[in-house]
C-alpha cells in the first residue's frame, strides 16, 4: 500500500461533519494567533489514546522503560474504551492507539482497533514488534488497523540492544515480515507500513541499511526521527554527531541547546490531545507522566473538558510563553522526520 492509496483511504473515511470540525480548527487556531488570546472551535481531528503503560523493553529515555511512572499504571478497558468513542468519534478523523507502553501487551487491544475501524476511523499504532507473532499479525490485518509503525533502532542486534535494551532485533524482523505476509495471504492493502528509525549515535551509521531492509521485507516506508534527549545540555552519548539528525545544537563552549525557538503557539494544542489509560487528558505526548492533567473522563464529558477552564488556562500560558511551561522546554512540536 502505498503513500498515494494510504492518502485515498484517508480521505475515504472523511465525513462531512469530519471535514467540517477540521475547518473549524484550524480558523480557530489561526484567529488565536491573529489575536492573542485562545479561541477554540470543534474537537480534536486526532486523538492519542494510550492502550497500556506496560513494555517489555527498557529504553533508556523512556519512562515506561525506565519504570518510572509517578501517575498509576495499567491497561485501558474496552467497555471504557467504547463510552469514549461514542463521544469523540462521530468527529475523529485519526485515532492513534499509543502513548507509553507497548500496545500489544494489552489484551483487547485488536478488539478496539476494530471497533474504531467499525466507526470508519483511521487508526494508528505504533509498536517494537515483538509481539507480532504469526497469530497477532494475521489479527491485526483482520482489525483493519490502517498504519503501522514499527521501531527498528538498529540493523544489526549489538547496535539495535544499545537503545532497544532487552530487545531482540531477529523479532522485530520476522514481526514485520508476518505482517507483510498476513497482508498478501488476505489480499489487503492495510496496514500501511512503516520501520520508523529514531537516530541516535550508536545507529546513525546503520541509516542506509534500514532502507535496503525496508525494501527486502516490503516495508512502505522509512522514517528517520530525532531522538528526545532528557539530559541533553552537558551533552549525552545518545546525540548523533549528523546534525540534522539531532535536536540539539553544540555551543562554542561544549554545551548543547536545542535548536528550534519556542514559538508562543502551538498547533497541537488545538487539534489533538492525549488520553491516558485510565481516562485522564493531558495536552500532548510530551506530558508523559501526565503531570498536566486538564480533565478527567470519569467524571466529565469530553466536550465539557476540552472546552472549559483548565484547558483555556493552559492554552492562555502557551500563548503568553511556551518556554515557562516544562513540558515544552523540550519540544520540536512534533518531532523531525525525513522520509
Amino acid at each position: 500500500m502505498g503513500k498515494v492509496a494510504d492518502a485515498t483511504n484517508f480521505i475515504s473515511k472523511l465525513t462531512p461533519l469530519k471535514a467540517w470540525n477540521i475547518l473549524q480548527l484550524y480558523t480557530s487556531y489561526k484567529l488565536t494567533q491573529w489575536r492573542g488570546r485562545p479561541i477554540q472551535w470543534g474537537t480534536p481531528m486526532t486523538i492519542s489514546i494510550e492502550p497500556t503503560t506496560a513494555c517489555n523493553l527498557r529504553c533508556p529515555e523512556c519512562p515506561s522503560g525506565l519504570r518510572a511512572f509517578t501517575r498509576p499504571t495499567g491497561n485501558l478497558k474496552k467497555d471504557f474504551f467504547s463510552r469514549i468513542l461514542d463521544e469523540v468519534g462521530p468527529r475523529l478523523s485519526y485515532l492513534i492507539f499509543y502513548f507509553q507502553g507497548e500496545p500489544y501487551i494489552n489484551p483487547a487491544f485488536l478488539d478496539m482497533v476494530k471497533h474504531a475501524h467499525d466507526r470508519g476511523i483511521y487508526t494508528i499504532t505504533s509498536t517494537n514488534a515483538h509481539f507480532l507473532n504469526d497469530d497477532n499479525a494475521r489479527k491485526t490485518i483482520e482489525s483493519g488497523l490502517d498504519r503501522i509503525i514499527i521501531s527498528i533502532d538498529g540493523t544489526t542486534q549489538d547496535t539495535y540492544e544499545q537503545y532497544r535494551k532487552e530487545g531482540k532485533l531477529e523479532h522485530v524482523l520476522q514481526g514485520a515480515r508476518n505482517i507483510i505476509k498476513w497482508k498478501k495471504n488476505l489480499k489487503s492493502k492495510k496496514p500501511y507500513t512503516i520501520f520508523q528509525f529514531l537516530v541516535v549515535k550508536p545507529n546513525e551509521h546503520q541509516i542506509s541499511e534500514v532502507y535496503r531492509l525496508a525494501q527486502e521485507i516490503g516495508i512502505d516506508e522509512v522514517k528517520l526521527k530525532t531522538a528526545q534527549i532528557y539530559d541533553y545540555q552537558n551533552g549525552n552519548p545518545l546525540i548523533p554527531e549528523q546534525d540534522q539528525y539531532s535536536r540539539y545544537a553544540r555551543q562554542p563552549d561544549g554545551t548543547f541547546t536545542i535548536k528550534n525557538k519556542l514559538a508562543n503557539h502551538c498547533w497541537k494544542l488545538w487539534h489533538a490531545c492525549v488520553i491516558t489509560w485510565d481516562g485522564k487528558i493531558v495536552p500532548c505526548c510530551f506530558d508523559k507522566d501526565a503531570t498536566h492533567i486538564l480533565g478527567d473522563l470519569k467524571d466529565h464529558s469530553f466536550n465539557k473538558i476540552w472546552h472549559d477552564q483548565a484547558y483555556t488556562l493552559f492554552r492562555t500560558s502557551l500563548l503568553k510563553g511556551r518556554d515557562q511551561i516544562d513540558i515544552c522546554t523540550n519540544c520540536t512540536e512534533g518531532c523531525k522526520v525525513w522520509a
